[in-house]
């Protein structure tokens, strides 16, 4: 049974529900008038087009007023791959730590894969009460559908509160789908995660405008309420051994035969540069004046054994690759040093270095937004400053 509702009486048959339907799922019958097909998934994109208010779904209508005190505790979405968490996962795991512990409620882990119960009881020891394991050969290698069905029964079983995955490609992606099929809020790349003191919502905090202001979004009248969060916002936690906790096992949905996909070959792109893990990252912006600019900086990184970053200015002008581009669509990233040479420190940029350990702005404009957030500030030329850094601490730490 479909999901929409169409009203044969006000429908014109003028077919633009059909033009923006993305599952096909409308055709205009023999008398002209608007039908809809089993491929109707209630998405709501045909809605607004009508012009005369033809279609509704009252179904997601009614799924909006739901119980919320139904639904309690915090979840995080583990991520694996070739048999190994992503360290996104236990970023998410310390910051769901924190959302439980204040809302005096259980923090659950979601484990999908194969031979995954070593994984299991790692998140156990970086913070879970419960892990919910879904162990299957259909599980190996990520696929979205198996993924995303499993997960929004597991939803629809134990009613979490609060569900959170990391912003990576795969947890982008998985977010979506599970919050289309439970008809929830989700709020992606977040920056700052809060519990409201009175309601107890979650205060999902994120770039919005382009990065041209910070806005806190909640989800009131939906659950669970979900977030994705990018790498290195949050601090990794430190495990511990000795914890216990259960371990649910769930059955999968699908079966292989009905998962419409397969994976043939995985390929890893080998990325020129890791500023993910890198401890010191030095960075280059638009006062660098040209390509030749980030010279001086690849002989700092050198010395300190650090990797060269970007702003966006730097990068849109092809003088360096997006492989080191940081900020709000670039990487995010949590070194103990953070460099920024002739990077104003606009909020787009912000938004990927400002969790940095240390963070030392060079910069000839003594205005720039930059040094609000550095922990030193030096106010120069940067082919003047840099240059001279790199001689004194190629004195210092005896290279040549």
């Amino acid at each position: 049974m479909s999901l929409l509702e169409i009203n044969r009486e006000t429908c014109t048959g003028c077919g633009a529900c059909l033009q923006v339907c993305p599952f096909g799922a409308l055709s205009l019958d023999s008398e002209n008038i608007a039908i809809v097909s089993e491929a109707c998934t209630g998405c709501g994109a045909c809605l607004p087009e009508c012009p005369v208010e033809a279609l509704s779904l009252p179904e997601v209508e009614k799924k909006e007023q739901i119980p919320t005190d139904e639904y309690s505790g915090v979840w995080v979405w583990v991520e694996q791959y070739n048999h190994q968490a992503g360290s996104i996962s236990w970023e998410m795991m310390g910051e769901g730590r924190k959302l439980a512990d204040r809302r005096g409620t259980t923090l659950s882990a979601c484990v999908l894969g194969y031979q995954a119960e070593p994984i299991a009881r790692q998140a156990i020891a970086y913070g879970a009460d419960r892990v919910f394991l879904v162990d299957d050969p259909t599980l190996e290698v990520y696929r979205t559908d198996p993924y995303a069905r499993i997960l929004v029964e597991l939803v629809k079983k134990y009613k979490p509160e609060i569900f959170l995955l990391g912003a990576s490609t795969r947890g982008r992606d998985l977010a979506g789908a599970v919050a289309t099929y439970i008809y929830t809020g989700l709020t992606a790349d977040c920056t700052g995660l809060e519990i409201e003191e009175g309601t107890n919502l979650l205060l999902q905090i994120r770039p919005a405008f382009g990065g041209n202001i910070m806005a806190t979004i909640k989800c009131p009248d939906n659950r669970p309420q979900m977030a994705t969060v990018r790498h290195h916002v949050f601090e990794m936690p430190v495990p511990d051994e000795s914890r216990e906790g259960q371990i649910i096992r769930e059955t999968p949905v699908l079966p292989e035969d009905r998962i419409a996909s397969k994976v043939l070959d995985l390929i890893v792109e080998k990325n020129e540069v890791n500023l993910a893990d890198a401890k010191i990252i030095v960075s280059g912006g638009r006062g660098l004046k040209g390509p030749e600019g980030f010279a001086i900086l690849h002989e700092l990184a050198d010395v300190l054994g650090g990797a060269v970053g970007a702003s966006r200015a730097a990068v849109d002008a092809g003088w360096i690759s997006y492989a080191h581009q940081v900020g709000q669509t670039g990487r995010t990233v949590r070194p103990d040093l953070y460099i920024a040479c002739g990077i104003s420190g606009a909020i787009q940029h912000q938004a990927g270095m400002r969790t940095s350990k240390v963070i030392v702005a060079i910069n000839k404009d003594p205005e720039a937004p930059i040094f609000q957030i550095a922990d030193y500030g030096i106010v120069g030329d940067l082919f003047t400053v840099v240059p001279a850094l790199t001689r004194a601490l190629k004195r210092r730490l005896n290279k040549t």
